[in-house]
């Protein structure tokens, strides 16, 4: 039971990690500034943070005895 839990955890933090990366990185903004583009990121990590927590406690859970 632990062990599929633990599955269904890491799997939806990876899901988590590529959709809110993925989204992180849409909502950055470039400018250029003395002849270099510069991006800056003006979204939110936080997302990004929870699914890599949730995942990583996932993968914990399921190889744990």
């Amino acid at each position: 039971m632990k062990k599929t839990i633990g599955q269904i955890m890491g799997a939806g933090g990876l899901i988590g990690v590529i959709y809110y990366g993925y989204m992180y990185f849409q909502d950055s903004e470039s400018f250029e500034a003395f002849g270099a583009d510069v991006a800056v990121s003006t979204g939110d990590y936080v997302p990004v943070l929870i699914s890599a927590v949730v995942m990583l406690a996932g993968i914990l859970i399921a190889r744990s005895k």
